[in-house]
C-alpha cells in the first residue's frame, strides 16, 4: 500500500454535548502523495499537517428540536500539484446526512457512511501510519466518507455538507455541540471561522448558554440566536450552545459533574426569557461626578449617557438625578414619579452640569442613600466618578462604614470609575458591601456605550431581592456570592459545589411588586455524573477571582494564597501567584514549567504584582481591577495560558520532562506501562473510551482514570 499523508481539514459534525458521549470529531482528508520522483525531489508534500483552510462557516438551525446544521469550507492546495484523497467526516449516532456537495469536473461526488466498527479500523491506522494520537478521541464513532480528487495545483477544493438531528429533551434543556478543534492537524491559523444559530420553540426560551465561547446571544420568548465570529485563529475546543426551554414564568435548570467519593459541582441557569407585562417597577438614583477633573470629553460623554438612562425609565418608576463636586446637588429633595414634567426638568437640570471643584463622594452617596425606604421595589444606585474623594470626609474606611450604617434599605449600588485617577479599593469595596457591580472605563473607552449597555441589562427588573433553597441538598461555595435581581432578557448563571444526592425540590422565592413569590422545581444531584467536564474549571475561576478580590481590598494572608495555588495547580489556571511562584525542589520546577534562568525574573514580577495588588489608584490599580472582575464573572473555560500546559476534559496536564503528566499524579502513585501504538494500547482504548480524548494529547503522557494510573511511552 502506498504511503498516505495526513493533511488538515475542519469537517463539522454536531452531538448532544450532554446527552450524548463526547463531541465528535474535526473531518480530515487522507492523501495520496503524488508519483512522480521530480515533485517529491524538488517540492515534496510534507508529512501530516499541510493543507491551511481558507474559510469555514457553519450555519445551526434548530425547529422544536429538530437540528440543521450546514457546512461550508474550502481546502487550499499552495503545490505543485495536483493532490488525490479521501474526506472522512465522523457522524453522529442519530445524523442523517441530507446533502454533500463537492464536484469534479461537473459531476456531483458521493460517499458512503461506515458504522462504528469499519469507522475505528480506519482512525486505528491513520494513527498507526501518522504516529499522531490526536486522532484518537474520534474512534467509536460512525463516520462519511468519500474520495477527493482532484485538489488542484495552486488551488482550492469547496466543500458543503449539511445534516439533520433530533436534539435529546433533558427536562427543559437542549444540548448541542459543533467539534471546532483543529488545532492537532492545522499547519496554519484559519483565515475565517463564523458559527450562527437560530432557534425556534413552541415553548418559551429562556437561556442561550455557551461555556465555550464568548457569543452574542438575543432571546424573544419563542425565537433565540447567537452567533461567534474570529479570523486567524486556530480554533482549539469545541463550540458548545444549550438552551432551555419552560413555560414557567422563571426557568430554572441544572447541570452537575461529579467523581465518585467526591462532591460535586453544578451549573444552574436562571432565567425569565421574555415574560410579556412583567417588568416590575423600580427606584433608581443616579449619582454624577462633576468635578473639575471631568472636564472636555468626560463630561459630555457622561452626560448623555444619564440622558439615555432618563429616557429609558420605566412608566411605574421613581427616579433622582444627584450631581457632586465639592458640593453636593440634587434634582428634587426626594424621589419623584416618572411623568413628562419630571423628565423634562430632569433633563434641563442635566444640561446645567459643568465640571469644576473637588470630589465629594461621601455627601453624595449619603444623600442619595437617605431617599430610599425599605420597600420591596428594586432599589439601585448608579453611581460615576473619575477620581478618588478629596473633598469632606476622605478616609476609604470611614467612607465605606458610614455608607454601611446608612443603607438600611439594603439597596445595590453600581458603580462606574472612568480613568486611572478612581480609588479602585474604594470602589469595590462599596459594591461588595451593597450587592453590586463595578465597571472600569478605560481613558479612550466611550462612557455612554458602557453606562448605557449596563443600563439596558438593569432598566427592567422582573424578579427582586431573590434566594434559592436547595431542599435535603447542602450547596456550598456559589458564586456569584450574591445572588442579583433578574432582569428581563438576562440570566443568572451561578456555579456552585453540592453535598448529598438524590430528587430535591429547588425552591426559588423573590418580589414582585412588592409581592413575594415563589417557585418550586424538581431535579436531581447525581452520585457520579461524567459530563459536563467544563464546569469544574469555570468554577475554580470564578473562586480565584473571589480569593484575589478578597486579597486584594484586605490584605494578603497565607491562608488564602495557598488556595489559590492549589486551585491554580489543579485546574491549570494561571495567576500570579502560580506564574511568579519559587519552588523549593527541582522537581517542582521542571512540574510547574518553571526554570532557575527565570527565577529571578519571576521574582521581581512577583514583587510587582503585589505592589499593583496593593494600590488603590492609578493605571495598575485600575488594570487589577479589571482583571479580578472578569475572573468573577467567567462564564467560558479558558484556553491554558502556557505552552506547557493542557486541558482536557476535567483533568490538567503539565509538561515535564517530555512527558504530559496528570496534575493529580504524584511519583509514588504506581502506573501501568503500556507502549504507544502496541495491541495492548489499543486494546485498553476499546475497553474504555472514555480515554480517548486524553491519550489524544500526546505520545508520552501519564494519566489517572477511574482509579487507576496509565504511564503511556513511545
Amino acid at each position: 500500500m502506498k504511503d498516505r499523508i495526513l493533511i488538515c481539514g475542519i469537517i463539522l459534525a454536531c452531538s448532544l454535548f450532554f446527552g450524548l458521549s463526547a463531541a465528535f470529531a474535526d473531518g480530515i482528508i487522507i492523501i495520496e502523495p503524488p508519483i512522480h520522483p521530480h515533485v517529491i525531489r524538488h517540492r515534496p508534500i510534507p508529512t501530516a499537517e499541510s493543507l491551511p483552510i481558507k474559510y469555514h462557516r457553519v450555519l445551526i438551525n434548530i425547529d422544536n428540536q429538530i437540528a440543521t446544521t450546514s457546512i461550508d469550507q474550502v481546502f487550499k492546495n499552495d503545490y505543485d500539484v495536483d493532490l488525490e484523497g479521501t474526506y472522512i467526516f465522523p457522524l453522529p449516532d442519530d445524523a442523517t446526512i441530507t446533502d454533500f456537495a463537492m464536484y469534479v469536473d461537473g459531476k456531483r461526488t458521493s460517499g458512503e457512511i461506515l458504522d462504528k466498527n469499519k469507522a475505528r479500523q480506519i482512525y486505528e491506522d491513520i494513527v498507526r501510519r501518522m504516529k499522531d494520537p490526536g486522532l484518537l478521541e474520534y474512534s467509536g464513532r460512525n463516520m462519511f466518507k468519500a474520495r477527493v480528487y482532484p485538489i488542484p495545483k495552486h488551488g482550492e477544493k469547496r466543500i458543503e455538507l449539511i445534516y439533520q438531528q433530533t436534539l435529546k429533551y433533558d427536562a427543559g434543556l437542549y444540548k448541542y455541540v459543533y467539534p471546532l478543534n483543529t488545532e492537532r492537524f492545522s499547519p496554519k491559523p484559519l483565515e475565517e471561522v463564523t458559527i450562527s444559530a437560530k432557534i425556534k420553540s413552541k415553548v418559551p426560551i429562556k437561556s442561550l448558554y455557551s461555556p465555550s465561547h464568548e457569543v452574542d446571544t438575543k432571546v424573544e420568548q419563542f425565537q433565540a440566536s447567537c452567533g461567534y465570529e474570529a479570523k486567524d485563529v486556530k480554533p482549539d475546543k469545541d463550540f458548545v450552545l444549550y438552551y432551555t426551554v419552560s413555560e414557567k414564568d422563571v426557568g430554572l435548570n441544572l447541570l452537575s459533574y461529579r467523581n465518585p467519593g467526591e462532591d460535586g459541582y453544578f451549573i444552574m441557569l436562571l432565567s425569565p426569557g421574555q415574560i410579556e407585562n412583567r417588568t416590575i417597577s423600580k427606584d433608581i438614583i443616579f449619582v454624577l461626578d462633576t468635578s473639575g477633573s471631568m472636564r472636555g470629553h468626560k463630561i459630555k460623554q457622561a452626560k448623555d449617557a444619564l440622558r439615555f438612562c432618563i429616557n429609558r425609565l420605566g412608566k411605574g418608576d421613581r427616579f433622582n438625578v444627584i450631581r457632586f463636586a465639592t458640593d453636593v446637588s440634587l434634582y428634587k429633595d426626594s424621589l419623584v414619579i416618572v411623568n413628562n414634567k419630571n423628565i423634562k426638568g430632569v433633563l434641563d437640570f442635566v444640561d446645567e452640569f459643568e465640571a469644576r471643584g473637588g470630589t465629594n463622594i461621601n455627601n453624595a452617596l449619603l444623600s442619595s442613600i437617605e431617599m430610599f425606604t425599605d420597600s420591596k421595589r428594586p432599589r439601585m444606585i448608579v453611581f460615576l466618578t473619575d477620581g478618588e474623594p478629596t473633598v469632606g470626609v476622605t478616609d476609604m474606611k470611614d467612607i465605606v462604614k458610614n455608607l454601611t450604617l446608612a443603607n438600611k434599605s439594603k439597596t445595590r449600588i453600581f458603580v462606574f470609575g472612568v480613568g486611572n485617577n478612581v480609588n479602585s479599593h474604594l470602589l469595590d469595596r462599596i459594591v461588595e458591601a451593597h450587592r453590586g457591580i463595578s465597571e472600569y472605563v478605560a481613558y479612550k473607552e466611550n462612557i455612554e456605550d458602557k453606562v448605557s449597555s449596563f443600563y439596558r441589562k438593569i432598566s427592567e427588573p422582573i424578579l427582586s431581592d431573590i434566594k434559592l433553597n436547595f431542599g435535603k441538598i447542602k450547596m456550598r461555595e456559589g458564586y456569584p456570592l450574591t445572588l442579583p435581581d433578574i432582569f428581563r432578557g438576562s440570566q443568572l448563571v451561578l456555579f456552585g459545589r453540592y453535598e448529598g444526592d438524590g430528587a430535591t425540590a429547588i425552591t426559588l422565592t423573590g418580589y414582585v411588586d412588592g409581592k413575594e413569590k415563589r417557585f418550586v422545581y424538581e431535579d436531581r444531584f447525581p452520585v457520579k455524573n461524567k459530563e459536563n467536564d467544563f464546569i469544574p474549571r469555570i468554577w475554580a475561576t470564578r473562586k480565584i477571582g473571589y480569593l484575589m478580590n478578597e486579597i486584594r481590598l484586605k490584605g494578603e494572608n497565607k491562608e488564602l494564597v495557598d488556595e489559590i495555588i492549589r486551585l491554580s495547580k489543579e485546574h491549570g489556571i494561571m495567576t500570579p501567584y502560580t506564574s511568579f511562584l519559587i519552588l523549593e525542589k527541582e522537581a517542582d520546577y521542571k512540574q510547574w514549567g518553571i526554570t532557575h534562568s527565570n527565577a529571578d525574573e519571576m521574582k521581581r514580577s512577583g514583587r510587582k504584582y503585589k505592589m499593583a495588588m496593593e494600590m488603590a489608584v492609578g493605571e495598575e490599580s485600575v488594570a487589577r481591577a479589571r482583571d479580578i472582575s472578569a475572573l468573577k464573572k467567567r462564564e467560558t473555560a479558558g484556553r491554558p495560558a502556557l505552552e506547557t500546559v493542557k486541558h482536557a476534559g476535567d483533568k490538567t496536564f503539565y509538561l515535564r520532562d517530555n512527558v504530559w503528566v496528570d496534575s493529580k499524579y504524584t511519583e509514588d502513585i504506581k502506573a501501568k506501562e503500556i507502549k504507544y501504538l502496541s495491541e495492548k494500547y489499543f486494546d485498553i482504548l476499546r475497553q474504555k473510551p472514555g480515554l480517548g480524548k486524553y491519550f489524544a494529547i500526546a505520545k508520552n503522557i501519564i494519566i489517572i482514570y477511574e482509579k487507576e494510573c496509565y504511564r503511556i511511552t513511545e
